[in-house]
């Protein structure tokens, strides 16, 4: 666990160096795709992909960060520490397992303190066929007036009506409305798109040129903002397949231990959810055998994870908002999704580390 914290960074430009600086530092090269957009300080963006391992290897292991950028500054420490554990490299590679480091699946948002794109798309909404009908989500329709209203903070009306849904509903069903993704409202939350967004499309070319060799995929694909602080809940991120389910509960559950919960099943604290970002790996990958979870840390209760989210997307709305306000609801976003204390890091990495073992023996199980 040594250098647990320093993994972890303050903005998207220094997350990046650090996972580009690692990499030098472990002989690799990474191959950078560009983002048409700039950071909020006029950086440079992109998608930072490293490949570790033998490029004929039949197991491999794909990490990634940032799906929901803001997310990224869990995420990005993650891959830095990896990528500085010799350890943990040295036993992938006695096992014959390559691992892809995806970094910043989404760094317009994580530069920007935003969870979506800069399409102000919910990527992990987005991985549809969209030359058929979009999931309709008529819950989110009927509270869309009041999720972004005119003015912030909300009015008292606004949090009268909005507390009364939740008192009726309940805060599980206001949740599930909210976050299952919607189609229909383009400045809304969770919106997932009409079609394919920049980083869809680049991290299919990624999976393309780095990972069809393979025969076994285990994929962790790292986020935050739901459950208990610091704890990861391993949530299955392959179809709803009860043999894939049990490979990564095989592999990932450590005895009941650390449970694998599933969106299937109701046993995950996220709602049942539609064009996932992982589904990506059926269609460019399809002769592999795949496994994989979301490994998701906990950081507010869900209506503080939730009013943050509000009030970003209403920034997002209202630009021109006093500076003063934009900068709270900002550190609120980020509060929301990033727990900047040493201790809550430091549980971060320890769980992330157990899931890189484990992913390695299951691979070779």
């Amino acid at each position: 666990m040594t250098g647990a914290t320093g993994a972890f960074s303050g903005s998207y430009a220094e997350a990046r160096g650090k996972f580009l600086q690692a990499a030098a530092a472990a002989g690799l090269k990474p191959v950078s795709h560009v983002h048409p957009e700039l950071g909020r300080d006029g950086e440079e963006l992109a998608m930072d992909v490293v490949f570790d391992g033998s490029r004929d290897a039949r197991s491999l292991l794909i990490l990634t960060s940032a799906c929901h950028g803001v997310e990224g500054y869990c995420g990005s420490g993650v891959q830095v520490f990896a990528l500085r554990d010799a350890e943990w490299r040295a036993r992938a590679k006695a096992e014959g397992v390559a691992v892809l480091y995806v970094h910043a699946l989404n760094p317009y948002g994580f530069s920007h303190i935003r969870r979506a794109t800069h399409e102000n798309v919910d990527l992990n909404r987005n991985f549809h066929d969209f030359s058929r009908p979009l999931p309709v989500n008529e819950a989110y329709r009927e509270l869309q007036p009041l999720l972004l209203p005119e003015t912030w903070p909300p009015t008292e009306a606004n949090t009268a009506a909005t507390d009364r849904y939740i008192e009726t509903r309940g805060m599980d069903a206001y949740q599930a409305a909210i976050t299952r993704g919607q189609h229909e409202f383009p400045e809304g939350l969770f919106f997932g798109g009409t079609a394919p967004t920049w980083s869809n499309r680049t991290l299919r070319r990624v999976l393309q040129t780095h990972a069809r060799q393979a025969r076994r995929v285990a994929w962790i694909d790292i986020h935050t903002g739901l459950g208990p602080s610091g704890v990861g809940e391993r949530i299955c991120a392959c179809r709803d397949d009860k043999a894939a389910l049990a490979r990564a509960r095989a592999w990932w559950d450590e005895g009941g231990a650390t449970p694998v919960t599933s969106i299937y099943d109701g046993s995950s604290s996220s709602a049942f959810l539609t064009g996932l970002m992982w589904t990506s790996i059926y269609d460019e990958c399809p002769d592999a055998e795949y496994t994989g979870i979301a490994m998701e840390y906990g950081t507010l209760p869900p209506f503080e994870m939730m009013q943050a989210l509000r009030a970003e997307h209403w920034l997002n709305i209202h630009r021109d908002a006093p500076t003063a306000l934009a900068a709270q609801i900002k550190q609120q976003m980020l509060d929301a999704f990033y727990v900047n204390t040493d201790a809550w890091k430091e549980q971060i990495i320890s769980q992330a580390r157990q899931s890189l073992f484990q992913a390695v023996d299951g691979l070779n199980s």
